[in-house]
C-alpha cells in the first residue's frame, strides 16, 4: 500500500505541482490550503508524513506542528516544514516546534524525495 502524504500550503500552484510530482513517485496525496483544514484531515485520516508550510491561513504552520507534536495519537507523524522563510535560526525554530526536518522553497524534487524516504522508508 502506498504511503500517504499530506501537503499543506496556501500557494495553490505549488501545492498542485508538488502533489503531481509526489504522485509520480508513488505516494497517495492529500492536500490542505490552511491550518484548520489540515488539522481536520489529519484527525480524520492520519497521513504517514506531512509537508507543512509555516505561513498558512487560519492556523499557522507553527501552531499546527505544535498541536500535532503535543497529541499522543499524532505526535509520531513526521513533519517536514516546507517554507520560503529562511530568516534567523530556522533549524532552531523547527526543533522548538518538534518538526522532523525542513526544506526551503524553491526546492529540488530529488532533495524532497530523499527527505521523505529518510522519514518514511519504503517497506
Amino acid at each position: 500500500m502506498a504511503k500517504k502524504i499530506l501537503i499543506v500550503d496556501d500557494e495553490i500552484d505549488l501545492l498542485r505541482v508538488t502533489a503531481f510530482r509526489l504522485k509520480n513517485f508513488g505516494y497517495d496525496i492529500l492536500t490542505a490550503s490552511n491550518g484548520q483544514e489540515a488539522l481536520e484531515l489529519i484527525r480524520k485520516d492520519p497521513p504517514d508524513l506531512i509537508l507543512l508550510d509555516l505561513r498558512i491561513p487560519l492556523i499557522s504552520g507553527y501552531e499546527v506542528c505544535k498541536k500535532l507534536k503535543s497529541d499522543n495519537k499524532l505526535k509520531t507523524i513526521p513533519v517536514i516544514i516546507f517554507t520560503a522563510s529562511v530568516a534567523g535560526d530556522l533549524a532552531g525554530k523547527m526543533a522548538d516546534i518538534g518538526a522532523d526536518d525542513f526544506i526551503s522553497k524553491p526546492f529540488e524534487s530529488q532533495e524532497l524525495l530523499e527527505k521523505i524516504k529518510k522519514l518514511i522508508p519504503d517497506i
